[in-house]
């Protein structure tokens, strides 16, 4: 584990347009359009889910944290809200709006000027309770990364039965999501 640094946050945050742009863009629909069970979100539903917490989540909550500390509750996140706002768009289309939102809000954070000392500021999440800022910008930094294992979880479930007998080498494959060990890597 690593202690939290606000610059090495922005570094990963900066760094995931340029990312889903390099594994996505231009892709045939098979590979975007469909989920790794027909009931997840696909990576077209993610990159859309990732553009509604540009809008609505990290800033405006940061900012509340800011201005009005733990006197005011955030306002609710709709996980589903890409579902409707993505209707009738590319998804190369999305990835520029991703990317123009996202650089915006980087932009913003470096505007807020956050301190170490803000970082400790305390906001009312309706679900969890009492979080600081620093929580916040943690919990999207890791959002991100969890959004990318999604997204790339889903691409190679597609593969499943094409690679045979690998994918008892394949943990991605596995429902579970279990650990293969390493020595059962060392047995290939």
């Amino acid at each position: 584990m690593i202690p939290f640094s606000l610059e090495h946050a922005k570094e990963i945050l900066q760094r995931t347009p340029a990312v889903l742009d390099a594994l996505l863009r231009e892709l045939p629909e098979d590979w975007v359009m469909m989920s790794d069970d027909g009931k997840s979100w696909s990576p077209f539903d993610v990159v859309g889910h990732l553009i509604h917490g540009e809008r609505t989540d990290w800033i405006p909550r940061a900012r509340s944290i800011l201005e009005h500390g733990a006197d005011i509750s955030f306002e609710p996140f709709d996980r589903l809200a890409m579902l409707e706002a993505s209707n009738g768009k590319s998804l190369d289309e999305l990835l520029v709006e991703f990317r123009s939102r996202r650089t915006e809000n980087l932009m913003i954070l470096d505007q807020l000027g956050i301190t170490a000392k803000q970082l400790h500021l305390k906001g009312i999440h309706p679900d969890f309770g009492e979080v600081t800022l620093q929580q916040l910008i943690a919990a999207w930094v890791v959002h991100d990364l969890g959004h990318l294992t999604q997204i790339t979880r889903s691409m190679a479930r597609q593969y499943t039965d094409e690679v045979g007998p690998w994918r008892a080498y394949m943990s991605v494959l596995h429902r579970d999501q279990g650990h293969v060990s390493r020595d059962k890597y060392d047995e290939r």
